[in-house]
C-alpha cells in the first residue's frame, strides 16, 4: 500500500500501484462502490477481479512519478523486450465557465523503447465484488453493465485484444478512456490529448497560486494537491481518506471506513490549505458546513456526515471481500455517526472562523450565519463537562474527555473573536466570559499533579497525545510550565523516536501498537512553538522520510519497521506535512 499513487478530480479518485494497476476506484463518488477493489482482495470465485491492469511481458521493474505540481501520474514499465509509459489522470479543468470533473479515468500508453508486448486486463465488479458485469461491445468500446450503472471503456486499441486480454505488440500510442456510459464527442486520441493538456494546465495554475514556504516546497505542494484530491467539490465536503478497512495495525480488527467527512479532520484540512492561501476550499467547505449547522439546531451535531450531508452512515461488514492482505473485516459505513463527540462543536466554529475574518472571500458569511453558529456555542457550553466518546471515538465507554472540553472552549473563544470582528461587542464580551469560565474548569480538572501533565479525561490518570492541541488552538502559551511538563511526559511515555502513539490506555481493541502520524506532527509543532527548533526539524525530516516515493502518507506507521498502515491517503497526515513545513521553514526574506 505504501507505493500507491492517487489520481482524481475532486469528484472521484483512483489508487494505482507501482506497476500501473488500478487497485481501488469508487464510483460515482468517494463513498460509492469500488468498481476496482483488488486493494481489499477479491471474491473466492473471481480471484483476479477488481483490477484495471497494464501488464508488460517479461516484467523487470517500474518507475513512477507525478508530473511536477499536478495530479497526473506517470508509470514506466520495463520488460526484457522494451518499455511502455502509462500516464494516468482524471480530467479536471474549467469548461463553459464551470469546473469540468467527469467520472472518467484516462490512461495513455506509449512505447518508449524496444518492442514491448503488453496485456490489458479490465475487470471491474459491482456490489463490493459480489456482482460480475455483463459485457457488451461496439466498434471501439466495451460496456460493463452492472445492476445500478454501466461503465464504458472507449479506446483506440484493438477491441478484441482488450476484450480477450490478449498479449500484443505495442507499436504505437493508444488511449483508454473509462467513464460513464456516454459516447465521446470527439475521437479517442484527440479527447485524451485535449483532456491531458487542460488537466495539466489546471493543476499547474492551481499550484502556482499557493503561498508555499521556502523549505520543503515539493513536499508541501504534493501534500496540498493530495488534500485537494480528498475534497468533494459538488458539495464542499472533505473526506478523511479515500479508502475503507485498511487496518491501523496488522490483524487488529481496527478496520474503518474513512470515506466520509469528519468535522474534526475537515477543520484541519481547511486550516492547512488556508496557510497556503488556497482559500477557495474554505469557501466551499463553509457552504457544506453551514448546511450541517442549519440541520443541527435542534439536535446534537454528529462528528461525521456523508459528503452529500447524509446523516445516517449505517455500518456493516461486507463478506464478499477478504480485506487488505486478507485482514478483514471490510466495513462500509461508520458507527461514529451515532457517537456523542463534543469536540465537534469546536471543530465547527474553528472551521469557519477565518471565513468571517478574511476579506478575500467572494461570498462572505452573513450575520445570519453568525447567529446560527452561536447555537453551536450554546451547545458546547452545555456539554463541555459531560461524558462522550472523545476524539478517538471509543465505542464501549465514555468519559469527560479533556480534548472534547478543550474544543468546546475553542468554540466559545472563537465566537468571541468573530463577534468582536463583526461589530457585536456585547456578544463578544459574553462569549469571552463563558470561554474563560470553561478554561478554568479545564485547568482545574484536567491537570494531574501525579502525572505532572494534563491527562486524557477530567480527574483521569492516562496520557493522551491529543492534549498537544492545547498549543494548536491557543489554549495555553506553549511556554507555560504546565504545557512544558505535559509535552515532556508525552515524550517520555508515548514517543518512539520521531513517532508518537495516540494514548497509553487500552481501548476497545487493546493498547495501540502503531504511531498515529498526526500526533507525531502535533508534537513537532509544539516543540517548535516552545523554541526547540533543532529537535523539531530533526523529527520532521525523519517523518518526511516515512512518506512513500510519491510523497504521501497513510494514517499510522509501525515504529519498528516503518511500514505504513491505516487508510490512505490520510488527510490528517498530509495536513501535518504542511503545518510543520510552514512552521519550521526559514523565511523567504532570510533565505534570499
Amino acid at each position: 500500500m505504501t507505493e500507491l499513487g492517487v489520481v482524481g478530480n475532486c469528484c472521484f479518485a483512483a489508487l494505482i500501484d507501482r506497476d500501473a494497476s488500478v487497485v481501488w476506484c469508487c464510483l460515482p463518488r468517494f463513498d460509492g462502490e469500488p468498481v476496482f477493489h483488488s486493494l481489499l482482495g477479491a471474491p473466492k470465485d473471481a480471484e483476479d477481479s477488481g483490477i484495471f491492469a497494464i501488464e508488460i511481458e517479461d516484467y523487470v521493474h517500474s518507475e513512477q512519478s507525478y508530473d511536477d505540481n499536478t495530479a497526473i501520474l506517470e508509470t514506466i514499465l520495463h520488460g526484457k523486450q522494451g518499455s511502455v509509459r502509462i500516464r494516468d489522470f482524471a480530467p479536471r479543468f474549467w469548461w463553459r465557465d464551470r469546473p469540468f470533473l467527469p467520472q472518467t479515468l484516462v490512461r495513455r500508453l506509449k512505447p518508449v523503447s524496444g518492442s514491448p508486448r503488453i496485456r490489458i486486463r479490465v475487470r471491474p465488479r459491482f456490489d463490493y465484488g459480489a456482482s460480475a458485469p455483463t459485457l457488451t461491445r461496439g466498434s471501439n468500446h466495451i460496456r460493463y453493465v452492472g445492476p445500478d450503472f454501466t461503465l464504458r471503456l472507449t479506446m483506440n486499441a484493438p477491441i478484441d485484444y482488450v476484450h480477450d486480454e490478449t498479449l500484443f505488440n505495442l507499436n504505437h500510442p493508444i488511449d483508454l478512456i473509462l467513464g460513464v456510459d456516454e459516447t465521446l464527442s470527439n475521437g479517442v486520441a484527440e479527447t485524451a490529448h485535449d483532456f491531458e493538456t487542460r488537466t495539466r494546465d489546471y493543476w499547474r495554475a492551481w499550484s502556482h497560486r499557493l503561498a508555499i514556504p521556502f523549505e520543503w516546497q515539493e513536499a508541501v505542494i504534493r501534500a496540498a494537491i493530495t488534500l485537494k484530491l480528498c475534497t468533494y467539490e459538488p458539495t464542499g465536503a472533505i473526506v478523511a481518506a479515500l479508502t475503507t478497512s485498511i487496518p491501523e495495525a496488522p490483524n487488529t480488527q481496527r478496520n474503518w471506513d474513512y470515506r466520509y467527512c469528519w468535522l474534526r479532520d475537515a477543520y484541519f484540512v481547511v486550516r492547512a490549505l488556508n496557510r497556503l492561501a488556497a482559500v477557495r476550499k474554505m469557501e466551499n467547505y463553509f457552504g457544506w458546513l453551514m448546511n450541517v449547522v442549519a440541520s443541527s439546531i435542534d439536535t446534537d451535531i454528529q462528528p461525521v456526515y456523508g459528503v452529500g450531508l447524509e446523516s445516517v452512515l449505517q455500518e456493516k461488514i461486507v463478506t464478499s471481500l477478504p480485506g487488505y492482505r486478507g485482514m478483514g473485516p471490510v466495513r462500509i459505513g461508520n458507527q461514529a455517526y451515532q457517537h456523542l463527540q463534543y469536540d465537534s462543536y469546536g471543530n465547527v466554529v474553528l472551521g469557519v472562523t477565518q471565513a468571517f475574518l478574511d476579506r478575500r472571500l467572494l461570498s462572505p458569511p452573513t450575520r445570519t450565519d453568525f447567529l446560527r453558529l452561536e447555537a453551536m456555542g450554546h451547545k458546547a457550553l452545555a456539554v463541555y463537562d459531560k461524558p462522550d466518546a472523545g476524539m478517538w471515538e471509543l465505542r464501549s465507554r465514555a468519559s469527560v474527555h479533556t480534548t472534547s472540553a478543550l474544543m468546546c472552549w475553542a468554540a466559545l473563544d472563537r465566537l468571541s473573536v468573530i463577534a468582536a470582528h463583526i461589530g457585536e461587542p456585547d456578544r463578544a464580551w459574553d462569549w469571552r466570559t463563558k470561554a474563560d469560565q470553561v478554561k478554568q474548569v479545564i485547568l482545574d480538572r484536567a491537570w494531574s499533579a501525579k502525572r505532572e501533565s494534563f491527562v486524557s479525561a477530567f480527574e483521569g490518570e492516562h496520557l493522551d497525545a491529543g492534549i498537544l492541541l492545547m498549543v494548536e488552538v491557543g489554549f495555553l502559551d506553549p511556554n507555560d510550565p504546565r504545557m512544558i511538563s505535559t509535552v515532556r511526559q508525552i515524550e517520555k511515555v508515548l514517543s518512539r523516536g520521531p513517532h508518537v502513539l495516540r494514548y497509553e490506555a487500552a481501548d476497545d481493541f487493546g493498547v495501540p501498537t502503531t504511531a498515529f502520524n498526526s500526533c507525531s506532527f502535533w508534537r513537532i509543532d509544539a516543540l517548535a512553538r516552545m523554541g526547540r527548533m533543532e529537535e523539531a526539524r530533526e523529527y520532521f525530516e525523519e517523518l518526511l522520510a516515512c512518506r512513500n516515493k510519491l510523497g504521501m502518507m497513510s494514517e499510522d506507521v509501525d515504529v519498528q519497521t516503518g511500514e505504513a498502515w491505516g487508510n490512505y491517503p490520510q488527510t490528517y497526515s498530509m495536513v501535518g506535512v504542511i503545518n510543520c513545513a510552514t512552521r519550521l521553514s526559514r523565511a523567504w526574506d532570510k533565505a534570499i
